[in-house]
C-alpha cells in the first residue's frame, strides 16, 4: 500500500478504522485521509466499541482478529441495533469461516489481506454510495412538516425526538392532513377522505378526532401545527 503525496481532499464522511497492526492502521489512516475522509483509529475491540457508541460513522473498516473483543463479536454488537452503517471486514487469506460469519452477521463486504489500496478504496466508495441511496429511499418514505414526521409504511409518527402513538383512525386522519399540508380542509372533505363517502354519522366526529390528535402532537412545549379556521375547517401548517 503506497502512501501518495499531494493535497488532501475535503470530505465530511467519517471512517472508523479498527486494526491492531499499527503499521497497517497508520497506512490506512494516511491513504484514507488523502482521499478526504475523516479517520479515527482503534487498536482493539473494546476501544472500537466505545468509539462506535460515541458518534455516528459513515463507514467502519473492521479487522477480524482483534485483542479485547474480536471483530466478529464487535460486528454482532453493532448489528444488534444498527443495520445501516456499512462495515467492511479485513480478514486473513485463509479465514473462510470469518468471512462467512461476518457476512451472515451483516457485514457489507470484506477484503483479504494483503490487499491493494485501490481496490479497498473502490469498495469503500461503493459501500458509501449504497448507503446514500438507502438513506434517500428512507427519507422519501417520510412525510414532514416542521418537526413532525410520519412514515406511512412503518406507521411511525415522531414530533421532534418523541415517538407518538396514534390509533388507526387518528393515524389515517393525520396522513390526510400531511398529504394536504397548508391547505384549509372542511369537515365534509375530511369525512369523505378518512371515514368514506358513505359515512352517516355526525360531522362533529372530525372535531373530536382533531382534539385527540392535538393532545398528542401539540403538547405544551411544542408550537401548534393543527389550526382551526373558523367557519371553514382546519389546516396543518407551521406556527408563525
Amino acid at each position: 500500500m503506497d502512501v501518495r503525496e499531494g493535497e488532501i481532499k475535503l470530505s465530511n464522511e467519517s471512517i472508523l478504522v479498527v486494526e491492531d497492526e499499527e503499521k497497517i492502521a497508520r497506512l490506512l489512516e494516511l491513504e484514507l485521509e488523502y482521499e478526504g475522509y475523516q479517520v479515527t483509529k482503534a487498536m482493539d475491540g473494546l476501544d472500537a466499541l466505545a468509539l462506535y457508541r460515541s458518534q455516528k460513522w459513515d463507514l467502519i473498516l473492521l479487522d477480524v482478529m482483534l485483542p479485547g473483543l474480536s471483530g466478529i463479536e464487535l460486528l454482532r454488537r453493532i448489528r444488534a441495533h444498527d443495520l445501516h452503517t456499512p462495515v467492511l471486514l479485513l480478514t486473513a487469506k485463509s479465514s473462510v469461516e470469518d468471512k462467512v460469519s461476518g457476512l451472515d452477521l451483516g457485514a457489507n463486504d470484506y477484503m483479504t489481506k494483503p490487499f491493494q489500496i485501490e481496490e479497498l478504496l473502490a469498495r469503500i466508495r461503493a459501500a458509501l454510495r449504497f448507503k446514500g441511496k438507502e438513506q434517500m429511499e428512507e427519507e422519501s418514505d417520510w412525510l414532514t412538516i416542521a418537526d413532525l414526521k410520519l412514515n406511512e409504511k412503518t406507521r411511525e409518527v415522531i414530533r421532534g425526538e418523541d415517538a407518538i402513538e396514534l390509533t388507526p383512525r387518528e393515524f389515517d386522519l393525520l396522513v390526510y392532513f400531511m398529504h394536504n399540508k397548508r391547505q384549509v380542509l372542511n369537515r365534509d372533505q375530511i369525512i369523505e377522505a378518512v371515514w368514506g363517502y358513505d359515512f352517516l354519522g355526525d360531522t362533529n366526529v372530525v372535531d373530536v378526532y382533531i382534539r385527540y390528535i392535538r393532545k398528542k402532537i401539540d403538547t405544551l412545549n411544542k408550537p401548534t401545527l393543527i389550526h382551526t379556521i373558523r367557519g371553514v375547517g382546519y389546516v396543518l401548517k407551521e406556527a408563525k
